[in-house]
């Protein structure tokens, strides 16, 4: 022992020594401890050296330090050295370094209130701790609620958690979230929603009981204990609670800076509301029993919502208004009361004032008279043997009669409460067992205790008691269990306390005893306590300086009670005639009832009332009780507590406890502030130290043999590892610890005493600190030489360049002096060359610019001559132009005047003439005779002026010719004049020039000197502005660059800003629409749970019920948009033996219906078909109306139309009743036929062949009126665009004969004779065309007529053949015959007219087009309408021949055989056709039977659903909706009913996953909608639905294989949920990189055993058989993605999730691990082709997490490069792995406290959700892309295996 106590106690090794303000300290020791000494040498971390003397006669050594690896732990019990200081340094680390507020200590969850609130009890926190073992996750408050639960479920034991602290620690909030966890987790047996009523007890029982103190504001001032009843499979069903000791007296009195209980400042807060007015109350502030604490208000807490709460709650647990309302007429009563004065009437009476308003509100709201309660408040009744006695009381007892008053109503109140709360929380169903939740008072101790403080104190006594024999029990249970000695464990034992204050003649059966005496009081108590207990008990000690009080030596401290108020409090005693007055209310029912029977009040569970504060009154004036008035009088409220605490130990002790031990850190409410001094007083206090003093006095340490071996590896040789754990491990502890009492074997454990583990610790330490000294010996002796080998070559290096530079510096110094002469030769000879060209250049220039001067001078002397002689040309010549017009004007007017006057005469004289009637008869009688002789004098007078013209023209040529020849004479004699004056003039000008010359040269020659001088200064200047402008055009040139580079990187960040945006913007729409798909898709979730919810609910009632109802059929809930096209009915997924009667029922209720819409449908087809027929009429009344304004030259066309189309009607009528009349022989013949056979004349067979006539007669007759409709439109339209050619070449001849009448003048009538002329032959050229116009159509109608003939007969032949076709293909056939037909009459007349072809095709292609929409419209309906009649036809004719024993199939299909005769095979191949009986049968062999590893294996992927689309085209085919309703009604259910039943056979999922989405993809791929036909070859196509729209069954498919996913993902989900987190991060897949640390009592006690380990391997596995499987089955790619993608989610969010939720895995280690995992992962996927999913991605935040836990985490740096690197993680994440961040080894560090705040100011501005652990059961949104199948229908062979036989291949 001495020399192990040598080994720890060396140099550097730490201690905790006592300190006064900290309580412990640590220091290192400086100087080995030797035996024998008495000092220690120690260093604070302060660096002060301070001596610690060792106490002489104990001579024991302070307490070691734990390891730093140690600190920290989840578990108290994991540490090495169990005692105080180690226990309050670990909380202190965990709750102020890494912000973990709850930690276990062995059995018990200790819980510090960290004053803020944290985000670690939602809903996702407590589904990740459901299911969990209670050591695999970091405590927490959930960790015990499901260990509770978990035993509850497997022991069948009733269990209980005990919440205890102090106030202020958090004891309520914890009970609530206990509370909040089961009513999660469980859920209610029934809809009453009892969990949702549990919680809403929760704001009742707060706003009543708890109240601000100085050390908490919702502090609770009563205790509780809930018990929340399960049924046989575990869920709420109910509860029940019981209430002790509520403090009354804070109703009547509150100290400074506290609250009276919350409901009446909440009722304050409320007093505006309308149904408050009545309460006249006002502010809190106004009231005495609120206003005492003067801080009526709590920071963040809103009275007036907080009412709304309670009265929700009230109204949620069935307090209806009425009673709500009275209750809070009961409070403001209370608080009215309050504020009543009593004033000193004198020193021993006392009086209220009249008229008190306060005291009239009271009585008013009580319903009591005012005098009868201001008499009774001021005066008592005194009885005695004989008499009764009424006395007055002084003020003081009256004040106190008052608030006495107060306390009992507000207790009756109290426990009424907790009464109809019970109430509404009771259940009618059996409770099989029950959790429950102690929310009591922990050990108190003030400056002033009192009653209150000793009845808490002793209830702690009681519980410590239980809790000490509980840890004592699970000990020894462990020792047994391993099977290792046994030895007696001593613990403090509390039975002498709570004799003391218990038992006979002990403290509370004193107190009661001196509560029955007359004059009994507090002062004769205290001595007979003396008396008793002061000599006798050790634990009862009397103060040295008060004869009133006494001290308690309880197992937490000791305790002074001051014993004033003692036997008031326990009496509680009340004026009864106040009661009588209360109870004397007529108006106030329910405070009646408050005092109802009050003698038997009782708690809800029959024990004693819960609330200690109450004492039972019989206020019954009845002298013959009175006996028994005084006998209830004496059950004290001592008494009542004992009996309840007696009652709650043995409900404890009847339950298996789990304990709960709430700390507060510091009395400030300081966030996460942790005070050493207050935390060690509640430890001791609540039990926690003497926890670990028990495990401390055995073997607190507790390895398994596995955990052990993986941890000290290190210290074992090759040698010593055997295959059997076990003996390794003992062979290694022989030679490591001598001492063998220092562990023991058991059968899976090994078991230490404590401070083993950190010797074998710090064995460790030095094993792996020598290790790493060789290693970095070796390391450090291969850099060295490495960095030596480079320093020599580095050195021979650099000589060889400078070697070498400095060579290429000499031949440098060479080439540069060489080039120097040469440069300076060629400089010399250029400033030669340059002055000698300057010069040269100079002298040419001068020569140059005088030779040009004087050039220019006798240039400019020419001009100006020249330029004189044209001017005086033009001004002559424009003289004379100006006289010649002047005359000529002159002239021409005296003509005009002239012969306008001659005019007028002859105008005058011929309206004269014209206005007699002789000239007019005599102008009309020869006015042909005259129109001839004008005509002649016309002709005449044009040959007379021809002649005169060309006269004209030749005198007028032989006049200008005359005029030019004088006209040049002229111009060249004005010539030889001015050619004369020039030469006399020249030679006076020539000598005047030279002198001229002579002046200009001298001034040339000084300007020359002049402009040298300038070009030499305006040179210079030049040059120095070249020279500027070169700067500056550098300058610029370096600015333009800079700009350009400036805009370049402008413009790529633009570009970069853009795309990211867009990028933004597209994720954004990405990410809304997978929400929008995610919330459809969970809505379509929660919809099928609703309909199994119903489907269950309804087989519960039926299984109740136990009636066979025959013909009933559940009713699938699924319906699609359109009901009456997609109405589901369940009647194929229920038994094939059942009955049809029932099911005919109900389609005949169906088809009624069903009829109903029918009819409205017809109507409104009716309606549509009258409307376009009124549109058709409207449109030729307008053409009619066109035509009308024709001229009535048209009228032979127009009635050779009438006539053609009177023909055609005729010859159509003759065609018709032809028709008819063979159809009537037919019929004829068929009735002889059917004659002649079995059937009768109205069998069904004739009924249907005659409708089906019927309506081919209908539809032959609708088709032959819309090619009439078309022949008459398209003669109509020709004959219009005719009119219109003619009316355009046409003119009007009647104004011709208006303007004759006008003319009398023998011109004008020779003009008018011309018009007329040209209008006659205008009109017969008009007539000639109209009358070739009128052969040519003559011609057309007889060809057009002879074309109807032919027509006509092959209408007939088509009559003939179409007869033998099915009405389908009928249609078709009558179709295409007509398009042929109008095809070659559009040729026909294109070939005639092109431009006539192009109009009229244009608008008869749009007319076609409108007909063919309408005509196919109307087709579709009018089949859909003729098949739905036939079946109705069918069953009426069921209905009637009910005699006859045919099956409703075989009525269905006997009439259509005969007439539907099939196509060849290359018509309809790719088609299954069945029988409808044999429906249940086909949907039986290929869904509900059908095993999907045979169909996988051997057949082709998705043959199901090619199966059931082959019947579904069949149907299509043969135009029988209601088969195929019934079809695909009856798979829909049927693959519902087989995922229903197995459900979680991923195989079976898989499969019909696959088949529904091949189903829907062969439904999209044949609709005929070009987006899916353009993916198909042609015979593809042709194989597409005809008749029938599918789309809306699509949606429907869609959906069901949504759900059919979302099943997929939850059966995988339990697959591989188990082996996540021991796949990921428990299995260790490197071997020897992590080492397993201590693990605590918590960790060897899992609720459940260890069910076999699952490693990455398991997980890789199970993928690989996920993907083979829907590989197998056919699944789409793209499906399979997405699949994997969800997957490879669930395993990175568990994987985090646990991760977040364990600190033993946040280590560097642990980070590599996962990080290896990973990359296995990512292996995975890249093998299968899969890296492109997106499944990488979801792994994302989990390897961030990785690298967390590996980088470094120190600097600024590092915490930027954390920052940036962790984008997928929320801050809430970052910093919980900060935090839990645990070294496994000695040499790792841990994050320091400033290094996790600078990340959290770092990622400040991050705008995320503060949710902490990632959502689970998030299911991504899924897409079924369109995937066509090359598959061709008509290739797909059945095998015989699917037993499918009766389907025959069309």
């Amino acid at each position: 022992m001495n020399q192990e106590l040598d080994f720890m106690f060396v140099k550097y090794a730490r201690v905790w020594i006592p300190d006064v303000e900290e309580v412990w300290k640590s220091a290192e020791l400086t100087k080995d401890y030797r035996h024998g000494d008495g000092v220690l040498q120690l260093q604070l971390e302060d660096g002060k050296e301070l001596e610690y003397k060792l106490d002489p006669k104990t001579n024991n050594l302070p307490h070691l330090r734990n390891p730093d690896i140690l600190v920290g732990e989840n578990d108290l019990t994991a540490l090495s050295y169990l005692h105080e200081p180690a226990v309050l340094h670990n909380l202190k680390v965990r709750f102020t370094d890494s912000k973990l507020i709850y930690t276990y200590c062995g059995i018990v969850l200790v819980a510090i209130n960290p004053y803020e609130t944290l985000p670690i009890y939602g809903t996702d926190i407590i589904y990740a701790y459901s299911g969990q073992n209670m050591g695999d996750m970091d405590p927490h408050i959930f960790a015990v609620a499901e260990e509770a639960y978990k035993q509850m479920a497997r022991d069948e034991r009733n269990q209980s958690i005990i919440v205890s602290g102090e106030s202020g620690a958090g004891k309520t909030v914890s009970a609530k979230y206990a509370m909040r966890y089961f009513a999660t987790v469980s859920g209610s047996a029934s809809e009453a929603n009892v969990e949702e009523k549990v919680l809403a007890s929760n704001p009742i029982m707060e706003s009543i009981g708890n109240a601000k103190t100085t050390r908490n504001d919702n502090s609770s001032r009563f205790g509780k204990y809930i018990e929340i009843g399960f049924d046989k499979k575990y869920r709420i069903i109910g509860a029940n609670m019981r209430t002790y000791l509520l403090e009354k007296s804070r109703v009547v009195f509150q100290a400074d800076e506290e609250r009276n209980y919350h409901i009446f400042y909440q009722l304050c807060a409320s007093a505006h509301l309308p149904e408050f007015k009545a309460l006249k109350l006002g502010k809190a502030g106004e009231f005495h029993y609120t206003k005492q604490g003067k801080n009526p208000v709590i920071d963040g807490v809103d009275d007036a919502k907080e009412m709304s709460t309670t009265r929700n709650a009230f109204t949620l647990l069935g307090v209806n208004e009425s009673y709500q309302l009275g209750l809070f007429q009961i409070l403001a009563s209370i608080l009215h009361l309050g504020n009543v004065e009593v004033k000193d009437r004198d020193s021993d009476s006392s009086i209220i004032p009249p008229n008190n308003g306060h005291l009239s509100v009271f009585c008013e709201l009580m319903g009591v008279t005012y005098q009868d309660m201001s008499h009774w408040l001021c005066h008592k009744k005194l009885k005695t043997a004989t008499e009764t006695y009424i006395k007055p009381v002084p003020k003081l007892q009256a004040i106190n009669a008052r608030d006495a008053l107060a306390k009992h109503i507000y207790a009756k109140l109290f426990n009424w409460i907790v009464d109809h709360v019970n109430k509404a929380l009771h259940s009618t169903v059996k409770q099989h067992s029950f959790i429950g939740v102690l929310d009591i008072y922990g050990f108190e101790t003030f400056e002033i205790n009192s009653f209150e403080q000793f009845c808490i104190n002793y209830a702690n006594e009681k519980l410590q008691q239980q809790f000490n024999m509980h840890v004592f029990k699970l000990e020894q249970e462990e020792y047994m269990k391993e099977q290792i000695p046994w030895t007696l464990i001593d613990f403090y034992d509390n039975q002498p306390c709570i004799n003391l204050i218990e038992a006979k003649m002990g403290i509370l059966d004193l107190l009661d005893e001196e509560c029955k005496m007359p004059k009994g009081s507090d002062d004769s108590w205290a001595q007979k306590l003396y008396n008793t207990h002061l000599k006798t008990c050790a634990l009862f000690e009397k103060p040295r300086m008060s004869n009133k009080a006494f001290i308690i030596q309880h197992f937490a401290d000791k305790v002074e009670y001051q014993c004033d108020g003692f036997l008031e409090k326990n009496k509680d005693t009340v004026n009864e005639e106040q009661i009588h007055v209360l109870k004397a209310s007529k108006k106030f029912d329910l405070l009646v009832e408050l005092f109802r029977d009050e003698e038997k009040a009782t708690s809800p569970t029959g024990a004693a009332p819960a609330t200690g504060g109450r004492t039972r009154l019989s206020v019954k004036p009845d002298k013959n009780k009175a006996g028994q008035a005084s006998k209830e009088h004496k059950k004290t409220v001592g008494l009542q507590f004992r009996n309840s605490l007696q009652l709650l130990m043995e409900t404890l002790n009847a339950t298996t406890p789990h304990y709960v031990r709430c700390i507060k850190p510091n009395d400030y409410k300081y966030a996460f502030t942790f005070d050493p001094k207050r935390a060690v007083q509640q430890l001791r206090a609540c039990g926690v130290l003497e926890t670990i003093r028990i495990s401390a006095a055995g073997f607190p340490s507790r390895w398994t043999y596995q955990e052990f071996f993986s941890r000290y590896r290190v210290l074992m040789k090759q040698k010593d590892v055997l295959t059997d754990r076990k003996m390794t491990c003992k062979n290694v502890l022989e030679k490591l610890v001598q001492d063998p009492d220092k562990y023991q074997f058991g059968k899976t454990k090994i078991f230490f005493r404590a401070g083993q583990v950190a010797y074998l610790e710090k064995l460790r330490a030095d094993k792996l600190r020598a290790a790493c000294i060789r290693i970095q010996k070796t390391i450090r002796c291969w850099l060295a030489r490495k960095k030596y080998l480079r320093m020599k070559h580095a050195a021979t290096t650099i000589q060889r360049y400078v070697r070498g530079y400095q060579a290429r510096c000499l031949a440098k110094f060479l080439r540069r002096t060489r080039a120097a002469i040469i440069i300076q030769k060629y400089q010399r000879m250029y400033v030669q060359r340059t002055c000698y060209k300057r010069k040269q250049a100079a002298a040419l220039a001068m020569q140059c610019i005088l030779r040009a001067y004087m050039a220019r001078q006798l240039y400019k002397s020419l001009l100006r001559e020249h330029k004189a002689i044209i001017i005086q040309k033009m001004v002559r010549g424009w003289l004379a132009r100006q006289w010649f017009k002047r005359s000529l004007r002159a002239i021409v007017y005296l003509q005009c005047c002239i012969r306008r006057m001659r005019a007028k005469r002859e105008l005058k004289k011929l309206k004269i003439e014209a206005r007699s009637v002789e000239h007019f008869k005599k102008l009309n009688i020869g006015m042909e005779n005259k129109i001839m002789q004008l005509q002649r004098r016309i002709d005449e007078q044009n040959k007379e002026n021809r002649g005169l013209s060309e006269r004209l023209n030749s005198l007028e040529v032989s006049h200008a010719a005359e005029s030019e020849r004088l006209r040049v004479e002229l111009t060249r004699l004005r010539g030889a004049e001015e050619d004369a004056k020039n030469n006399a003039n020249k030679v006076t000008s020539l000598l005047e020039e030279v002198e001229r010359l002579r002046k200009d040269l001298q001034n040339t020659q000084k300007e020359k000197k002049a402009i040298e001088d300038w070009a030499r200064t305006y040179q210079d200047e030049m040059e120095q502005m070249i020279s500027e402008l070169k700067e500056q055009n550098h300058l610029l040139k370096n600015e333009k660059n800079d700009l350009n580079r400036l805009i370049q990187e402008q413009s790529q960040q633009w570009k970069e800003k853009m795309q990211r945006a867009l990028k933004e913007e597209t994720e954004q729409l990405e990410n809304d629409l997978n929400e929008e798909r995610s919330r459809y898709q969970n809505l379509l979730t929660e919809h099928l749970r609703l309909e199994e919810k119903y489907d269950d609910l309804k087989e519960e009632i039926t299984l109740a019920v136990n009636i066979p109802k025959p013909g009933h059929r559940r009713t699938d809930s699924t319906h699609s948009s359109n009901e009456s096209e997609c109405t589901y009915n369940s009647e194929f997924a229920e038994s094939e033996d059942g009955t049809r009667g029932g099911e005919d029922a109900i389609k005949g209720i169906l088809d009624m219906s069903l009829f109903l819409k029918l009819q409205k449908r017809v109507s409104e087809l009716e309606q549509e078909k009258q409307s376009l027929q009124n549109e058709l009429d409207r449109r030729e009344e307008q053409f009619q109306r066109a035509r009308a304004r024709d001229d009535e030259e048209h009228k032979k066309a127009r009635s050779a139309e009438l006539e053609y189309e009177s023909l055609k009607r005729q010859e159509l009528e003759s065609e018709n009743k032809k028709l008819k009349h063979d159809l009537n022989e037919m019929r004829q013949s068929l009735r002889g036929s059917a004659e002649a056979s079995s059937a009768a004349p109205g069998s069904p067979a004739y009924t249907v062949l005659l409708d089906q006539l019927n309506a081919s007669n209908e539809e032959l007759e609708v088709r032959k009126e819309e090619v009439l409709i078309l022949r008459s439109q398209l003669v109509s339209q020709k004959e219009a665009m005719q009119h219109k050619d003619e009316k355009e070449t046409m003119t009007e001849p009647l104004p011709y004969i208006e303007d004759v009448q006008k003319l009398t003048d023998a011109k004008e009538i020779s003009q008018a004779y011309m018009g007329l002329k040209d209008t006659n032959r205008l009109l017969e050229s008009q007539l000639q065309a109209q009358r070739r116009s009128h052969e040519n159509e003559v011609e057309v109608l007889r060809g057009e007529l002879q074309s109807v003939k032919e027509e006509n007969n092959r209408q007939q032949q088509l009559l003939a053949q179409n007869l033998q076709l099915p009405p389908e293909a009928r249609i078709e056939a009558s179709l295409q015959h007509e398009i042929t037909r109008l095809t070659n009459e559009n040729l026909e007349l294109h070939s005639d007219d092109p431009k006539e072809y192009k109009a009229y095709r244009i608008s008869m292609l749009r007319r076609m087009v409108d007909l063919m929409e309408q005509l196919e419209k109307q087709d579709k309906t009018v089949r859909k309408l003729k098949k739905q009649l036939k079946v109705f036809a069918k069953k009426i004719n069921d209905l009637e021949g009910g005699q006859m024993d045919v099956s409703p199939g075989q009525t269905t299909d006997e009439p259509v055989h005969p007439v539907n005769i099939p196509r060849r095979e290359k018509d309809f191949q790719g088609m299954l056709e069945y029988k409808k009986e044999d429906e249940l049968k086909l949907v039986k062999n290929l869904i509900l039977e059908l095993k999907p590893r045979g169909v996988a294996v051997n057949l082709i992927p998705g043959l199901p659903a090619y199966i059931l689309f082959m019947c579904l085209r069949h149907a299509d085919y043969i135009n029988d909706d209601q088969k195929v309703r019934s079809l695909l009604t009856s798979v829909i259910n049927s693959i519902k009913k087989i995922l229903k039943k197995r459900g979680d056979d991923f195989e079976t999922v898989s499969f019909w996953l696959s088949n529904t989405c091949r189903f829907l993809h062969c439904l999209k791929q044949y609709s005929g909608d070009e987006q899916f036909m353009k993916h198909n070859t042609t015979k593809q196509n042709d194989h597409c639905l005809s008749n029938f729209d599918l789309a809306e069954y699509r949606q429907v498919l869609s959906d069901l294989a949504i759900q059919i996913y979302q099943q997929l993902i939850k059966c995988m989900e339990n697959i591989l949920q188990p082996m996540i987190v021991s796949g990921m991060l428990e299995h260790e897949t490197i071997q020897g990189v992590s080492g397993v640390k201590p693990t605590g009592l918590r960790k060897r006690t899992s609720s459940i055993a260890d069910e076999g380990t699952y490693t990455l391997d398991s997980i890789i596995r199970q993928l690989n058989s996920f993907h083979s499987i829907m590989c197998q089955h056919g699944t789409d790619p793209e499906l399979i993605k997405q699949v994997v993608k969800q997957q490879f989610y669930i395993i990175g969010a568990v994987t985090l999730n646990n991760l977040l939720l364990r600190k033993d895995m946040c280590s560097w280690s642990k980070g590599m691990q996962i990080r290896y995992n990973v990359s296995q992962l990512e292996e995975w996927l890249r093998d299968k082709n899969l890296m492109t999913c997106g499944a990488k991605e979801t792994l994302e935040p989990l390897i961030q997490a990785a690298q967390l836990l590996q980088v470094k985490k120190k600097t600024d740096e590092d915490a930027e490069a954390i920052c940036s690197m962790c984008n997928s993680l929320s801050t809430a994440q970052i910093v919980k792995v900060l935090n839990l961040y645990t070294p496994v080894n000695a040499f790792e560090e841990r994050v320091s406290v400033l290094f996790i705040r600078t990340i959290q100011t770092r990622l400040r501005d991050r705008k995320e959700s503060p949710q902490l652990l990632m959502d689970t059961k998030l299911i991504y949104p899924v897409t079924f892309p369109f995937n066509p199948s090359s598959l061709a229908l008509e290739t797909i062979q059945i095998p015989s295996s699917l037993n499918v036989g009766f389907l025959t291949r069309v």
